[in-house]
């Protein structure tokens, strides 16, 4: 008797997972195309490898939103607006992120490869047409809380005289601090993104989040004061860390560089007028006028040509090197100290970028995927490490921007990071004289969006008082307990708001 072992295969019993296994050579030589049985299991097993192939090349296009996208790409409607929005969201990236990259506690030239790097990966995976990722301030504090942490100046004292810091030293350790942290909170939000755990940006509400960022511009401006006023102060990053620096900053106000201050206030006066302009003549503007990289061309030329910081004292960014870094390994032996504050920065950076991304796509009647966000700014943060890159989220400022001058999709972000690396290659060199005040004064200025937030303390009074709690709160943790404590301590207290409107 024939066993069913000993069956020809295509008459033996077959279970559907078995038929989805078999390829089409196998089945070309277990069974000629003219065997009697044959065309009934062919067409059985064709049906099921179109199905398997379409799953495949369907979740291709999930997870790699630009191949869904960019092939019916209207070139004649979109272009051009993509084109001058992208070209004018570069100008603005090249002075952020020489900024941010200061604000974050490292040297000016890897905030340019954080606007080129993270950029490009977003453009591939993100599901939002309008938002602009990068460089953030509120991310950037957070990352410089970390790196004044682990690698304060006081460790890095040339014979013990706190004059002199060796700063090759120090920024090469920071470099390497940022780069592990950026690989984790990339990891962090890959696998939120993957376990479909998008929705808890439900459970931070815009009350949270409006007092957390605006805690964070707070402590944004206490870190930039020693730029504006020309003082050295080391800064510290246990809770009332901020009290303790306006304190420090308080004690050293005679040791103000006259010099650096004027820089400053002249910088910060003409800046802020130019964007009132900018916003009052919006509508007559193709694009706004690029205040803040003519403030970079023109002071980094007075320097150079004054010698500021021989003269008058006035500190300047430095040398600045020009081309890409090779592809460097984090150091994972570092995974242990920074693994919590990682984890507040994934999720800080992708409410931010989510809460941006609904706003717009709300506005231009189109859907964002919340997870594929998450996996989007993930990897953008996670290939971006091994660059030399830090952790990056959406920007406010510069969303508005690519939205406002014409921007329609991710192509608007693609032109903006070319512009970035023709600038890495061949023009970075040229800001080596540029003053530290300078970058100082637009990082305030652009904090003035965050700090219009406190007129919501009198929307929510009259609207929701609990909301309001929420708010200060959040506020008053972020202030007194630091950036990653006082995001624990409002998401603890947001969900006991949401059990007591439960009971009630």
């Amino acid at each position: 008797m024939m066993t069913l072992e000993n069956q020809d295969p295509v008459h033996r019993p077959c279970c559907p997972e078995k038929l989805q296994a078999i390829s089409e050579a196998d089945l070309d030589r277990i069974a000629p195309r003219t065997s009697v049985v044959r065309p009934s299991l062919w067409r059985r097993l064709r049906s099921r490898i179109r199905c398997s192939r379409a799953k495949a090349y369907s979740l291709l296009l999930d997870y790699i939103p630009v191949l869904r996208w960019l092939p019916r790409y209207p070139v004649r409607d979109w272009l051009l607006g993509d084109f001058v929005s992208g070209i004018s969201v570069g100008i603005i990236q090249l002075p952020q992120g020489l900024a941010y990259s200061l604000l974050a506690g490292l040297p000016p030239v890897f905030g340019l490869y954080t606007s080129f790097y993270p950029v490009f990966i977003y453009f591939l995976l993100g599901t939002s047409r309008h938002i602009s990722v990068g460089t953030f301030a509120v991310v950037c504090v957070m990352i410089g809380s970390v790196l004044e942490s682990l690698a304060p100046n006081e460790n890095f004292m040339l014979g013990g005289n706190s004059t002199f810091i060796d700063t090759v030293a120090r920024d090469l350790t920071r470099v390497e601090i940022s780069m592990i942290l950026a690989f984790l909170v990339g990891l962090f939000q890959i696998a939120l993104g993957l376990i479909q755990f998008g929705f808890v940006v439900t459970y931070l509400s815009d009350p949270l989040i409006s007092g957390y960022t605006t805690a964070s511009a707070v402590h944004v401006l206490v870190s930039q004061l020693k730029y504006l006023f020309g003082i050295r102060v080391s800064q510290k990053t246990q809770p009332l860390s901020l009290i303790y620096t306006i304190i420090k900053i308080c004690s050293r106000i005679k040791e103000t560089n006259i010099g650096t201050l004027v820089t400053s206030i002249v910088a910060i006066v003409i800046l802020l007028l130019m964007k009132f302009l900018n916003g009052t003549f919006a509508s007559k503007l193709v694009i706004p006028v690029p205040i803040e990289l003519i403030m970079l061309i023109v002071s980094t030329g007075i320097s150079y040509g004054v010698d500021l910081y021989k003269n008058f004292g006035i500190e300047n960014v430095g040398h600045i090197p020009v081309g890409l870094k090779v592809p460097l390994l984090p150091d994972f032996s570092l995974f242990g100290d920074i693994v919590g504050n990682a984890f507040a920065i994934a999720v800080v950076g992708y409410a931010i970028t989510i809460s941006l991304g609904k706003v717009f796509a709300s506005k231009h009647g189109y859907k964002v995927d919340s997870n594929q966000e998450l996996i989007a700014i993930g990897f953008s943060n996670f290939i971006g490490s091994f660059f030399q890159c830090f952790a990056i989220s959406a920007s406010v400022s510069r969303s508005l921007v690519q939205e406002s001058t014409g921007g329609n999709s991710q192509v608007a972000s693609a032109i903006a990071s070319f512009v970035i690396l023709i600038i890495i290659l061949r023009a970075g060199e040229l800001f080596q004289d540029l003053p530290k005040a300078i970058l100082a004064s637009i990082i305030i200025v652009n904090l003035k969006g965050m700090f219009n937030q406190f007129s919501e303390v009198r929307v929510l009074w009259r609207s929701n008082r609990i909301d309001l709690l929420t708010w200060l709160v959040t506020f008053a943790a972020t202030i007194l307990f630091n950036m990653d404590i006082g995001l624990a301590i409002s998401v603890a207290f947001s969900l006991l708001t949401i059990i007591f409107r439960t009971q009630l």
